[in-house]
């Protein structure tokens, strides 16, 4: 997120986004990162993704272990964007319980729509989709003038 009007030394504020600015912001972006649990600690993998009505969708290899750490487990999808310059830039979290898709008219209709897999072996991989439950982001950015008392 480019801001060049906000520089290290301009007061921000944080504040809390809505759903549709939640959903709206996950559309503009490609890749995410999923959290789950693995052998009982934390684990965060990159993925690249699409957001699907209220679902994020991706690929995962046949046999990985993406796959089979987030089947029907509560998962969380995190996505964000910040300028390093300005400190400004917004962050989404999305908590669902992740599914496998395979219905095999969805799973055609989004292979046509998904971003190509990063590796081959999620080519004929799993399709995995998290129903975004819960739906947090918030926003980084300058103070308006107004606000800070110019």
């Amino acid at each position: 997120m480019n801001s060049p009007s906000a520089g290290p030394d301009v007061a921000r504020e944080l504040a809390e986004l809505s759903r549709a600015e939640c959903l709206r912001l996950l559309g503009t972006r490609a890749v995410g990162r999923v959290v789950f649990t693995e052998r009982a600690l934390p684990a965060v993998h990159p993925v690249n993704y699409l957001l699907d009505g209220d679902e994020v969708v991706f690929r995962t290899g046949g046999g990985g272990k993406l796959a089979a750490a987030t089947l029907r487990k509560l998962v969380a999808f995190q996505v964000d964007d910040v300028d390093n310059s300005s400190g400004a830039g917004w962050s989404v979290l999305g908590v669902g319980e992740a599914y496998e898709v395979l219905d095999p008219e969805r799973v055609e209709a989004l292979a046509t729509r998904m971003p190509p897999p990063w590796a081959e072996s999620a080519v004929g991989g799993h399709i995995i989709a998290i129903p975004l439950g819960r739906l947090t982001g918030r926003r980084l950015g300058p103070v308006p003038a107004r606000a800070a008392g110019r």
